[in-house]
Order: structure tokens, then C-alpha cells, then sequence
């Protein structure tokens, strides 16, 4: 801005001078022509060596002229100088308050760090200092039991001192037993409210401990966030695959599309939802996505979190959702379709700065018998693999009965269904987890890709469809 005002009065100078010039030399001619024309006709004793008075006061009106103009540029430079000076001023001023915001973040996140190691510190002491104590109150607990069969034996030995007199010697005794009882019980009773201030303690120390790791998730789901597929990758050209069965699948003859990619050679060329009827299937509709000249089935798509996927063995089997928004096709659907020839699965992510990748596997799916027992073989992708290949993988929610290895439940620390193996990280049916979603970070619980040997991808979308291994349409 600076610059440009100078630029705008250097021009303006020079403007000015032009005139002054232009005006001196008009005056100049204009003198000299009426000297001229005096000087003929007059004699030379009448010759005037100074100019007219009405050209110096036409020199002067203009020069007062150009100094009020002058004047009036200088005025209109000032104040827009000030104006500068002003915005420049208040720039500064917020730029230097944004620094010490900052700055004070980032000294509370690291005091907030300090705070949280100390309190871990102070919380394995308290634990150990409550183990101690505990195993203390076990011996009271014991010495007491104890006490009291001796009570309970001094009792028997009173009711028979209250027929038969006591002689003196057994009533000091009894009196020495009931003091040591008395002395023991309040010893007891003082160790147990100390134990009581010891919980109080220890939960006042877990609250804090919780809501600092509550802080802590947040930052670190906002960094996880930040963890995204680098460098934008586009669509790869479809190749073909080896096809164990010759026949692929084609159009009935009965005027029903047994999958989506026979209702593309029928001349179907739209995404959408349509009824398709595999070979011995009731109809049902699918969606069905036009994309690399030909046409996918899907079998799941989420979106935005809209839909609940922590559902039952039977949601899971029969299908749930919106074909036209986030949905869970159904396992035996997708059996019904797998069923007819070989497949392939395709499955697309795509991460909270919208990067997308995807994998695609030979598979084959088993029906109910088995617990829909999926196998895999990757074939091409553009992310690391996240699910074990070569293995048989048994569907499994919640509510199912399923064969676990180590005692580990899976379907109980993941929710929604899913082929676990060994209880992996990755489960695209877990529960959707935005960025700025407070509470304690469970990864387990979350939708993530997490490859065996890399790092968590936290995700935004996920779809998953499977088209016949015969590619011939996409030449």
C-alpha cells in the first residue's frame, strides 16, 4: 500500500512539473509575440524590457491555483498515510495477540501432559498403597474371626460363671479379655475408616486420571485424524483376473438380472437401486454402481454415521439400512449372489481430508452352515492390507456364539459384526467415530484401516462391493 502511494504522488509531481513547465513556455511565446508586435510598431524608445500585467497575473492566479490543489493532495496523502499506518498498527496488535494465544496453548497441553504422567505416577503408588492395605484388613479379618471364637468361648465360660460362682482370679481374667476385645475392636474400626479415606482417595485420583485421558484422547483422535493417505491417488485401469469357472454370470431368460453386472449388459447404465434374482434366490433389491464400464453390487456402504452397525446376529444375516444411504446388505444375499461363480471384492475407503484408496480381493464366501466363513487373496490396491489372506474368517457379532482363541471375545470389544481373526484392529462395521468426537478414544470401537505393520487410518467412508471375476466388459 506503501508503494503504491509513493508511485501515485511521484506521478502526480511530475504531472505538476509538466504544467508548470508547459505554462512558463506559453507565457515565454506569449510575451515575446507582443514584444515583437510592439516592437514594430512602435519606436525604440517606447520598448518595454518587462512582461504585461495581465499575463503576470494570469502566471499567478495559476501558480496560487496549483498551490491549492497542491495543498489539497497533500492533505488527501496524509490521511490516507494515517489510514495505513492505522490498519498496519492494528495487524501488529492482533498478529502479537494470536503468538501469545498460542504460545499459552502450547504451554497448557504440556502442562496438561505433566499433570496427566504425574498422576499415573501417584495412581500406581495409591494402587500398591491399596493392595498393602487391603492385605492388612485380610489379617484383621482373620484376627477377628478369631477374636470372636474366643468371645463366643468367654461367653460359654460366663453362663456357666453366672451358675457356678467365679472365683476372683477368673473374673480378672475375663475382665483383662473383654478390655483386649474392646481395645481390638476400636483398632478395627480406626483401620477401616482409614481404608475408606484410602477409596475415597484412590476414586478422587481416578476421576482425574479420567478426565485428563479424556483431554489427551481428544488431542490424540484430532491427530489421528491428521493421519491420512498421502499423496491423491486416481482410479486404476481394471485388468483381468484369473477365472476359475469358464461361464460367468448372464442375464436370466426369464426377464430377471441375476446381480447388478448382468443388469449392466441389459443395457442398465444408471446407479441405483433394482431387483435382481440370483439363480435359486428369492428377488430383492440392490445397489447397484455403474463405474469402469461395467456394474457393482453393493454390499455395504457408510457415509456419515447416520445408521447404528452395532446390531444383531439377525440384522446381520437378513440386512439393514437404506439402500439409498448407509446400509448392510445381508449376508445371505450376498451368499445367494457369490454362489453362482467366482467374485471379486472391492473395497473402497476414503479418510477425513477426502484421500481415497482402495483393495480388491479374490474371495469366497461360505453360507450359514459355516458361519458365513469368508477367505481372501488380495489381488491389487493402492493401501497396505489390513486382513489376513489364506485364512478362514467366521462372521461373528455380539450376540453370536463364537469360537475364540485366548479367551478373547471380540465381537464384545469391537462393535458390529465383522470376520475377526485373533481380534485385529480393523472392523468397517465398528462404530463411527468423527474427529471431534469427545469421550475416551477406543480404537477397537472406532472405524478404522489399520494394516499390520503401519499405523491407524481413521475413516470417513467405507463402501464394499463385488463384481464376477469374468472382467470381459470392462475392455
Amino acid at each position: 500500500i506503501l508503494n503504491n502511494q509513493r508511485e501515485l504522488g511521484a506521478e502526480n509531481m511530475k504531472i505538476i512539473l509538466v504544467f508548470l513547465f508547459t505554462a512558463s513556455l506559453a507565457l515565454s511565446a506569449k510575451a515575446e509575440k507582443d514584444y515583437s508586435s510592439f516592437d514594430s510598431s512602435a519606436s525604440p524608445e517606447t520598448k518595454s524590457r518587462f512582461a504585461m500585467l495581465d499575463d503576470v497575473r494570469i502566471l499567478a492566479n495559476g501558480l496560487l491555483q496549483l498551490g491549492h490543489g497542491l495543498k489539497d493532495f497533500v492533505h488527501k496523502t496524509k490521511g490516507q498515510m494515517n489510514d495505513i499506518f492505522q490498519k498496519l498498527y492494528i495487524f501488529d496488535r492482533s498478529f502479537y495477540e494470536l503468538s501469545l494465544q498460542t504460545s499459552e496453548i502450547k504451554e497448557e497441553e504440556e502442562q496438561l501432559r505433566q499433570t496427566t504422567a504425574r498422576l499415573q505416577i501417584n495412581n500406581e503408588e495409591i494402587k500398591n498403597l491399596s493392595q498393602e492395605m487391603n492385605s492388612k484388613i485380610e489379617d484383621l479379618i482373620q484376627n477377628k474371626i478369631q477374636l470372636q471364637e474366643k468371645v463366643w468361648g468367654l461367653e460359654d465360660k460366663v453362663t456357666k460363671l453366672a451358675i457356678i460362682q467365679p472365683s476372683m482370679q477368673e473374673t480378672t481374667e475375663i475382665s483383662s479379655l473383654k478390655a483386649f476385645v474392646e481395645q481390638q475392636d476400636n483398632h478395627i474400626k480406626q483401620l477401616l475408616r482409614i481404608v475408606e479415606d484410602q477409596h475415597l482417595q484412590l476414586d478422587r485420583q481416578h476421576n482425574q486420571i479420567m478426565d485428563l485421558e479424556d483431554k489427551l484422547n481428544h488431542i490424540e483422535l484430532q491427530e489421528l485424524a491428521e493421519n491420512s493417505f498421502t499423496e491423491e491417488q486416481t482410479e486404476p485401469e481394471a485388468t483381468p483376473f484369473p477365472v476359475r469357472n469358464a461361464t460367468a454370470v448372464t442375464y436370466r431368460s426369464d426377464g430377471m438380472a441375476p446381480d447388478c453386472t448382468a443388469l449392466y449388459n441389459s443395457s442398465a447404465r444408471s446407479s441405483g437401486v433394482y431387483t435382481i434374482k440370483p439363480n435359486g434366490s428369492e428377488a430383492f433389491d440392490v445397489y447397484c454402481e455403474m463405474k469402469f464400464g461395467s456394474s457393482w453390487t453393493v454390499i455395504q456402504n457408510r457415509v456419515d454415521g447416520s445408521l447404528d452397525f452395532n446390531q444383531t446376529w439377525d440384522a446381520y444375516a437378513n440386512g439393514f439400512g437404506d439402500l439409498n444411504e448407509e446400509f448392510w446388505l445381508g449376508l445371505n444375499k450376498t451368499y445367494s449372489i457369490t454362489k453362482q461363480g467366482d467374485y471379486i471384492l472391492r473395497i473402497e475407503l476414503q479418510d477425513w481430508k477426502d484421500n481415497k484408496r482402495y483393495i480388491e480381493y479374490a474371495f469366497s464366501l461360505g453360507g450359514p452352515e459355516t458361519d458365513y466363513t469368508l477367505q481372501l487373496s488380495r489381488i491389487s490396491g493402492s493401501i497396505p492390507n489390513a486382513l489376513p489372506e489364506q485364512t478362514e474368517l467366521r462372521f461373528s457379532t455380539p450376540d453370536s456364539d463364537v469360537d475364540t482363541r485366548n479367551d478373547f471375545n471380540c465381537p464384545e470389544n469391537y462393535l458390529g459384526g465383522w470376520w475377526h481373526s485373533e481380534c485385529e484392529e480393523t472392523n468397517l462395521n465398528g462404530k463411527y467415530v468423527a474427529p471431534r468426537s469427545r469421550g475416551r478414544l477406543d480404537r477397537g470401537k472406532g472405524l478404522y484401516w489399520k494394516p499390520k505393520k503401519g499405523r491407524y487410518y481413521l475413516l470417513k467412508s467405507t463402501k464394499i462391493m463385488i463384481h464376477p471375476t469374468d472382467l470381459k466388459s470392462f475392455d
